[in-house]
């Protein structure tokens, strides 16, 4: 395999958990009464969207095709959002800090698999925006009551 297709397997594997982390902030904002929170929520799921719309440019840019879906980690998130659902508010937001915990790993894991330009890409644009993210998602979990 390519060291270009090798690439493009690594972006659409980060691109599915941006879209996965999209759906599930989705699901999540339909149970969270709080304006407050369901605004630090929408801000979260409004990263992830960025980083998607990113992605699938440096995939299309490397002629490769962009994953439409959000596959196995997109039903696991289902699963878990789905749970936490039933238990609350407090239990989805502990969801979702467990995604982006995922996210982040994925990203400071995965960094070393892609070449040059990519993995500044990586380095420098999404994973420090990952961190970010999870900033804020962690914070609002600190301040639930």
């Amino acid at each position: 395999m390519a060291q270009t297709d090798k690439d493009v397997d690594t972006l659409n594997s980060f691109l599915r958990g941006e879209i996965s982390a999209v759906e599930t902030y989705r699901q999540a904002m339909g149970h969270i009464e709080d304006d407050v929170r369901r605004r630090t929520l929408e801000e979260c799921r409004l990263d992830h969207e960025g980083r998607v719309e990113k992605l699938r440019e440096r995939i299309e840019k490397l002629h490769g095709k962009p994953a439409e879906g959000s596959g196995v980690w997109g039903a696991f998130a289902k699963v878990v959002q789905g749970g936490a659902d039933v238990l609350g508010e407090s239990a989805a937001i502990s969801a979702l800090e467990e995604g982006e915990d995922h996210g982040l790993r994925d990203y400071e894991r995965d960094a070393e698999k892609v070449n040059g330009d990519l993995r500044r890409f990586v380095r420098m644009e999404l994973l420090p925006a990952q961190k970010s993210t999870h900033k804020k998602l962690s914070h609002l979990k600190h301040t639930l009551h």
